[in-house]
């Protein structure tokens, strides 16, 4: 009886050696894979792997989700402000799609572990109803947050008067590409997006490099109100238009990307070219503009500017001039308008 127990004790001692070997792994669980950090917009931004459930707000950022590869990921989209990009365009219908964005609770009930914004209004301070919350609220409950970087605001909760004009630049939509590549780890991809970029945008600063620059001014039809609302400094179309070989006409308004001025001031700069920027729907095409085209042309305010005489009064796309992955679509599209005889 006894050498059986001592048998038993011992047989016992080994299996509790063989847990207590194995204990420190098995208390912790599997182990995490090495997390990944980088800083958007003054904030760090980590990651224990690629995130799996995202939602992206705003046109930038839906088609830059799609043009990285993670269509899959996206457990919503919302606020198109235009038709997507062609190549897109069958893979977002398959996408759960808001027409206005969501609610806070409604985000969060799509268990998010990202968010991706093409814009900074989307997060703000107040948490109302009307946005997602402060970055720093979505993160203390695990959901990771990006607003591009070209509109970076100076603070969390801050609006466009935030945003430094000196950051908006494709520089920064292929740092935001290159960072969100690490995180989705889709870096291949994010350096092939960003070398057709550059190739396509390089080939018309070639073009255009010697011409003669044009002022281009971009108006946002509807928003008149007793004057004119005009894409100032800070709007990502500064650069549109400045790669394309232009200058825009009201860069040195830098309080924000939307500004209001004069129906006088407006006339008194005589823009060589008038972009109406139509917005937001996400079925709108040039062709629906049109009839805000024609109000400029008819109007007899307008009757003396150059562009009307010139009938260089065009249909453009909010769209158009936002910083993402149209950067190069939409230089080409303003180079052919200013620089017909160069760019084809």
């Amino acid at each position: 009886m006894l050498e059986a127990r001592v048998k038993t004790l011992a047989a016992a001692v080994v299996v509790l050696s063989l847990v207590t070997g194995c204990g420190g792994a098995a208390k912790a669980g599997p182990k995490a894979g090495p997390s990944t950090t980088v800083k958007n917009c003054g904030i760090d931004v980590t990651v224990d792997g690629p995130p799996k459930r995202v939602f992206a707000a705003y046109q930038p950022a839906i088609e830059l989700a799609h043009a990285l590869g993670i269509s899959d990921q996206l457990v919503g989209t919302a606020y198109l402000d235009a038709t997507v990009l062609p190549q897109y365009a069958a893979t977002q219908t398959d996408r759960k799609y808001y027409k206005n964005l969501p609610s806070r609770e409604e985000l969060l009930s799509q268990e998010p572990d990202f968010v991706l914004s093409g814009f900074n209004d989307v997060f703000s301070s107040a948490g109302s109803d009307s946005s997602f919350g402060s970055r720093k609220s979505l993160s203390d409950l695990g959901v990771r947050t990006w607003i591009f970087s070209p509109l970076c605001p100076t603070a969390d909760g801050k609006g466009d008067e935030a945003i430094d004009p000196s950051t908006v630049s494709m520089d920064n939509v292929y740092a935001d590409l290159r960072d969100l590549g690490r995180l989705f780890n889709v870096s291949d991809r994010a350096e092939t997006v960003i070398a057709d970029q550059q190739k396509r945008i390089a080939a018309v600063e070639a073009k255009v490099a010697k011409a003669p620059k044009p002022t281009v001014a971009i108006l946002r039809p509807g928003l008149e109100g007793g004057g004119v609302t005009v894409s100032g400094g800070p709007d990502f179309g500064t650069v549109l238009i400045r790669q394309a070989g232009g200058v825009n006409a009201f860069a040195d308004l830098t309080s924000k990307r939307n500004v209001k001025i004069s129906v006088e001031e407006f006339i008194k700069r005589d823009p060589d070219y008038i972009l109406i920027s139509g917005c937001c729907d996400a079925t709108l095409t040039e062709a629906q503009v049109q009839p805000d085209v024609q109000k400029i042309l008819a109007n007899p305010a307008y009757a003396n500017l150059k562009a009307v005489r010139n009938k260089r009064v065009v249909p453009w796309l909010f769209a158009h001039h936002s910083a993402g992955v149209r950067g190069a679509n939409s230089t080409e599209l303003i180079a052919k308008l200013i620089h017909p005889d160069l760019v084809k």
